[in-house]
């Protein structure tokens, strides 16, 4: 197991923690868990969930790292429906080219390569009210200490700073740790599909 150091810190995500952000996002895609096992490609969560996020809203990317790597994340952009945009328009026909050949061999490498060819939109009947999203996690030796918060904080203050009305995000109803963890942090449930989705309007 890996021993996680005690000087952590918060700060700005770079183009060199992209691979780290791969990393995070694929052991933590099993509603918080290890996912490695379920993808045949390990950059698989990452293409979705987390890369994108930090190559093109970098002033909404933080990391929590060690003195040497980043071990988690928050990710958020401010305008879902302008990020969407802007990934069908620079970053899914690089991704598609990526996996053309990729032939299915794990149990969640089908739903993701029908992600990528066809991208979910933004939960429309949300983006007035709540037009920011987030993603975060946290490899699970850091998980303890207050991190996540700290994370959350960093990316609600950012997101007031620049003016952004409310934010929103999708919790797996299977991961009950998370649940607990938005309710505690003053989120509200507002939908639920597949997921169940938490927002936070922001005083203006």
């Amino acid at each position: 197991m890996q021993n996680v150091e005690q000087d952590l810190v918060i700060r700005p995500a770079t183009e060199a923690d992209e691979p780290a952000l791969f990393d995070i996002c694929l052991r933590t895609a099993d509603a918080g868990k290890d996912g490695t096992e379920l993808f045949g490609d390990p950059r698989f969560p990452g293409y979705l969930w987390s890369v994108p996020y930090a190559r093109f809203e970098p002033d909404f990317a933080f990391v929590l790292a060690n003195r040497e790597r980043a071990i988690g994340y928050v990710l958020a952009v401010p305008d879902t429906r302008a990020f969407f945009r802007r990934l069908e328009a620079e970053w899914w026909p690089f991704v598609r080219r990526q996996v053309a050949d990729f032939r299915p061999t794990r149990p969640m490498d089908e739903a993701v390569l029908a992600r990528i060819a066809e991208p979910e939109g933004g939960r429309e009947a949300l983006l007035d009210t709540y037009p920011a999203h987030l993603h975060i996690n946290i490899l699970a030796d850091a998980q303890a200490g207050g991190w996540g918060r700290r994370l959350i904080e960093t990316e609600l203050a950012t997101l007031r700073e620049r003016g952004v009305p409310g934010v929103h995000l999708g919790v797996m109803p299977s991961n009950e740790k998370a649940l607990g963890f938005y309710r505690h942090l003053g989120f509200e449930v507002v939908a639920r599909d597949n997921s169940i989705i938490f927002a936070m309007k922001f005083d203006r």
